[in-house]
């Protein structure tokens, strides 16, 4: 009997040749991140699992790994927004302001600082608010509760309640419009700008 051959050795990889990847799973966070930019770009209609699987070179496993269905990948968003946006400003709630231009100070600044506020998410959000009630009675309310925030900053002032309305109003119209027209501005020069917008805004009673 002849004896048993040796296996042929394996053959040497060529210089540079590629190693096959494991398959790709991306974290909830990048699925959220990926979906945000989305929304923010091409709107709410857009933010499907297929397109964003493709976008992000991944199978749709990828994506039922860590949402159960597209409801929880747009719960994710909203939760999102809760705690960038909506939640700086809860958080004043627990301040203790020396007067009303420091209260008017500190919710202005979450709009100025943009840090964690992100005003591309904020319009994107009133935008789905256009298509969902769901989602537009959330954004009044927060609305309403950004505005009650200058309206005690305004009183604390010295002014009435109809005159701190008003002010508050202007004011936070003011900060919206900034971000809807899109106006670009240097981080510097609006800081610069921000004691010139004080004054005007909060009048003699501030000062």
């Amino acid at each position: 009997m002849s004896p048993k051959a040796d296996p042929p050795a394996p053959k040497p990889k060529r210089p540079g040749a590629a190693v096959p990847e494991a398959r790709k799973t991306l974290s909830r966070e990048a699925w959220i991140a990926a979906a945000i930019g989305v929304l923010e770009k091409k709107g709410i209609a857009n933010v499907k699992v297929d397109r964003l699987s493709r976008q992000l070179k991944v199978t749709r496993g990828s994506f039922y790994f860590h949402f159960r269905n597209l409801k929880d990948l747009l719960d994710s968003l909203r939760e999102e927004w809760r705690q960038r946006n909506c939640r700086p400003f809860q958080d004043l709630l627990d301040v203790e302001f020396s007067d009303g231009l420091a209260c008017f100070d500190a919710v202005t600044g979450v709009w100025i600082r943009e840090d964690p506020f992100s005003p591309r998410l904020d319009l994107a959000i009133r935008d789905w608010a256009r298509s969902s009630a769901a989602i537009a009675a959330e954004v009044t309310r927060q609305d309403d509760f950004r505005m009650s925030l200058l309206v005690d900053a305004f009183m604390a002032m010295g002014y009435d309640a109809d005159e701190s309305l008003i002010r508050a109003r202007i004011t936070y119209f003011q900060q919206i419009g900034y971000y809807a027209t899109y106006f670009k501005e240097p981080p510097a020069e609006r800081k610069r700008f921000r004691p010139l917008y004080t004054r005007i805004l909060v009048g003699k009673a501030g000062h």
